[in-house]
């Protein structure tokens, strides 16, 4: 319990931090600008409350009012150049190091095996899973979860445009988390994820024999500089993969689960298949 307690500290000081520093960077901007919060928040859609906690630092301020704020402020970039950090602060502490490497990534493939990837969650989904994990998040912190997990999705338009690839069970895309009208909106979601040019998704079928990924779900990352990296998260026990062996060793499960997967041609229509029969 106390090094619950220790984690979760170290996770609002990391946070708050970075918000404060954001914050500090917002009221100068605008203070520069001669608006006061009234007239920052009717151009960027938001009450003057808002922006006050955000300058205070009290909350996180979501990427759209950032891009917004910056442009209405005339802030040269400045404040969007803290978009990353902000977002990062949502993260719990033990997913910083691989968000990171995941916004600059030029290759991403994972195998998930329990729920639908980060990456490829719909808003309700997102909020389904954080809010019946256990013990109970704060209502405020599955918000700020959520709003990261989002954060993350503009991974698919970067430019250049990054390889992503997701090798996903079966059971995953059965399993109706949030209810059947979430699964419905999330498996429309992914189809349309599929049908990018630098997306492929395949469906792990439940009645195959063989399986090369019996030890959990994982990711792949390449970094621009040609870093190959694995990551691996069970419960809170996440860790980084740097070592060109053990590496290569996910690398090998992957490609053969790949290889024993639906082809990203069959999981879509597989996936239509199951909108069907909803």
């Amino acid at each position: 319990m106390e090094e619950q307690q220790a984690e979760a500290a170290g996770e609002h000081e990391f946070g708050a931090g970075i918000l404060h520093v954001f914050g500090r960077q917002l009221k100068l901007c605008r203070e520069r600008a001669e608006l006061d919060r009234a007239e920052l928040g009717t151009r960027t859609g938001y009450s003057a409350s808002t922006i006050a906690s955000f300058e205070q630092g009290r909350r996180i301020p979501p990427p759209r009012f950032i891009d917004t704020a910056d442009e209405v402020l005339d802030a040269g970039g400045v404040l969007k150049a803290g978009k990353g950090e902000v977002a990062r602060a949502q993260y719990p502490a033990f997913f910083r190091d691989a968000a990171r490497l995941e916004e600059h990534a030029v290759e991403l493939h994972v195998y998930a095996n329990q729920a639908v990837p980060g990456l490829l969650q719909t808003e309700e989904y997102a909020r389904a899973v954080f809010t019946m994990r256990r013990p109970l998040l704060d209502e405020e912190i599955v918000e700020q979860r959520v709003g990261a997990r989002l954060v993350r999705q503009e991974t698919f338009s970067r430019v250049p445009l990054p390889t992503i690839s997701f090798v996903i069970e079966e059971s995953v895309l059965r399993r109706p988390l949030g209810g059947r009208a979430v699964m419905r909106g999330q498996l429309e979601q992914m189809l349309l994820h599929g049908h990018r040019r630098n997306v492929e998704i395949q469906v792990m079928p439940t009645e195959r024999e063989d399986h090369a990924g019996l030890a959990g779900p994982f990711t792949l990352i390449e970094t621009g500089e040609g870093r190959r990296i694995a990551y691996a998260e069970v419960h809170k026990d996440s860790r980084l993969y740097t070592e060109r062996q053990s590496v290569r060793e996910l690398e090998e499960q992957y490609g053969i689960l790949r290889a024993e997967a639906l082809s990203p041609r069959e999981s879509l229509a597989f996936i239509e298949k199951l909108l069907g029969e909803r």
